[in-house]
């Protein structure tokens, strides 16, 4: 198992929050708009975020820091 730098985990924890931040924007979008076509790009766009984070989650768990 390889161990992340610290620098790296940081980044990590910054490209979760963004993606975070997209599947909520994604997700509250999916119920205003009116556009079916949209509804379907946004439905798979939260469905893609929530596998992103689900991933990004577990690779945090898995790796150490490296001291």
């Amino acid at each position: 198992m390889d161990k992340l730098a610290l620098h790296e985990r940081v980044e990590l924890h910054e490209i979760l929050t963004f993606k975070n931040l997209c599947l909520t924007k994604a997700a509250t979008m999916h119920g205003l708009v009116g556009c079916e076509e949209l509804k379907d790009i946004l439905e798979r766009d939260v469905k893609e975020g929530k596998h992103h984070v689900e991933n990004l989650n577990q690779l945090l768990k898995e790796r150490d820091v490296v001291s």
